[in-house]
């Protein structure tokens, strides 16, 4: 006897919010690896070669670890159903030098990688970022300013 073909449940249209959602699938964790990796290694050449002042990389640091910070609290109330952190503060974050802890915050935690907006305005930060440290250096470097603070 001839089974007949599974039939089809129908099920709940999704809510609104559910389909106005903006989700696609990550990118690939080893890009943004990469990128990070890249960055560091950039960064130390140039602090090395260019005798750039501690107050730089001690920026990069702090700052990533203010935004690895939120990112985790942010995903925890989120779990959680409380209050979140606005996306405009973590971007704020990313853009004000923070962006590499917010990088290794996003693959660590799973947390910002799929909603597409925010993965284009964090990754137009992550390059805003670069281009004024690199715009920094370069006019600093060019016109002879002294940037380690008198310390």
């Amino acid at each position: 006897m001839p089974t007949s073909p599974a039939r089809r449940v129908p099920t709940a249209a999704p809510n609104r919010a559910e389909s106005m959602r903006d989700l696609s699938r990550p990118l690939p964790a080893a890009l943004s690896w990469s990128v990070l990796v890249g960055f560091v290694a950039a960064f130390a050449i140039a602090f090395v070669a260019l005798s750039l002042p501690w107050w730089m990389p001690a920026l990069y640091v702090v700052m990533s670890i203010i935004a690895f910070a939120a990112y985790g609290l942010d995903k925890s109330a989120a779990r959680r159903g409380a209050q979140r952190t606005s996306e405009q503060a973590l971007l704020t974050m990313g853009i004000a030098c923070g962006w590499p802890g917010a990088l290794i915050a996003q693959q660590v935690f799973r947390h910002k990688t799929r909603k597409r907006s925010f993965r284009r305005a964090f990754w137009t930060t992550v390059v805003l970022n670069i281009l004024a440290l690199g715009a920094l250096v370069a006019l600093a470097t060019l016109r002879g300013w002294d940037l380690s603070l008198g310390l």
